[in-house]
C-alpha cells in the first residue's frame, strides 16, 4: 500500500516537474528582445527584477516546504525508534499504521503546498509578462 502510495506521488511530482519545465520554455520565449531605447531599456530591466521576485519567492518558498518535510521524515524516524517499547504486536501494528498514515499526509501537504506555490508563481508571472511592469 505505502509503495504505491509513494509510486503514485513520484507520478505526479514528476508530472509537475514537466509541466513547470514546459511553462518556463513558454515564457522565455515570451520575454521580450533587449530594447534599444533608454526607457524601453529601464522597462525590461523592471520586468527582469520582478521576474527574479517571483522565481526567488518559488525557490524560498520550495526550500520551506522541503525543510518541513524533512523534519516531518526525521520525527517519524524517531517514533519508529520509539517502537521497540510497544508492549505487544498489536500496539506495534496501530503505532506503524498511524506512522503511516502522518506520512502520507505529511507527503500530500507538501505535495499541495508545492502546487499552490506554483500556481501563485504562475499567475504573477503571468501578469507579468501580458501587463508589463507598471
Amino acid at each position: 500500500m505505502y509503495e504505491q502510495v509513494v509510486e503514485n506521488l513520484c507520478k505526479v511530482t514528476d508530472s509537475t516537474i514537466q509541466m513547470q519545465q514546459e511553462l518556463f520554455k513558454k515564457w522565455v520565449s515570451m520575454w521580450p528582445t533587449v530594447p534599444t531605447s533608454a526607457a524601453a531599456l529601464t522597462e525590461h530591466v523592471q520586468l527582469q527584477k520582478k521576474g527574479l521576485e517571483i522565481v526567488g519567492e518559488l525557490v524560498k518558498k520550495r526550500t520551506e516546504t522541503l525543510e518541513a518535510l524533512f523534519d516531518a521524515g526525521l520525527r517519524n524516524i524517531e517514533e519508529v525508534f520509539g517502537l521497540v517499547k510497544a508492549k505487544d504486536a498489536e500496539e506495534v501494528r496501530s503505532k506503524t499504521f498511524e506512522l503511516l498514515q502522518k506520512g502520507v499526509e505529511c507527503l500530500r501537504q507538501s505535495s499541495e503546498t508545492q502546487m499552490h506555490a506554483f500556481q501563485n508563481a504562475a499567475a504573477k508571472w503571468t501578469d507579468l509578462v501580458t501587463k508589463g511592469a507598471a
